[in-house]
């Protein structure tokens, strides 16, 4: 019994105190109250052939940090890419890539009118009172037109790949390290593929 009580050497003690030392560093330097941009959910995505040519409609889920919205408070606009690409594969050849399409949409905020404003690859532009109304529209746009009709062979089976995310290319020189090495600004999500079968 005495063995058991014995009291631990000098080392273990050491040890366990350096381990709490760094666990409470640790927790002192995170950020209180930071909500991190955690990525992109591409909740629906589906592509339809209309007389105009071939539209993706698509919806997303994802919430912007806190220091993405300081940034717009301040003046900052944000942009959103859309990418979309369409393979064919080739027993012979490299896969076809038949369709390479990239769509900005940009969100920012009038301090006068203090109003939010999203614009479309700069085709549509809209204001709203609030920055969940103008994240409604970000999150579920309007169906885009990814390709003329005659771009896909009627058909054929295509590998759709789709990516959403905070377009790194715009963001300000002086915010562009932060950016890089801060888990707020990194909004992007996993390309999701699926197959199209070409009408």
């Amino acid at each position: 019994m005495r063995n058991l009580l014995r009291p631990c050497p000098p080392v273990t003690r050491r040890f366990f105190r350096l381990l709490t030392a760094t666990l409470l560093l640790m927790l002192a330097l995170l950020p209180h109250g930071a909500r991190a941009a955690e990525g992109v959910e591409i909740r629906r995505a589906l592509v339809e052939a209309t007389e105009e040519g071939y539209r993706l409609s698509a919806t997303y889920g994802f919430e912007l940090s806190h220091e993405m919205e300081d940034a717009l408070q301040y003046g900052r606009t944000l942009y959103f890419y859309t990418e979309i690409e369409f393979t064919r594969p080739r027993w012979y050849w490299f896969d076809e890539k038949a369709i390479t399409a990239r769509q900005t949409v940009s969100l920012s905020y009038n301090v006068l009118t203090r109003q939010y404003n999203v614009a479309v690859s700069g085709s549509v532009h809209q204001s709203f009172a609030s920055l969940e109304d103008a994240l409604f529209l970000i999150r579920r746009p309007g169906r885009w037109i990814v390709a003329a009709r005659g771009a896909l062979k009627v058909g054929e089976t295509y590998t759709v790949k789709l990516s959403m995310g905070l377009d790194p290319n715009y963001v300000p020189k002086p915010l562009k390290v932060n950016a890089l090495n801060n888990s707020e600004w990194r909004l992007a999500s996993d390309k999701k593929t699926f197959q199209y079968r070409a009408e």
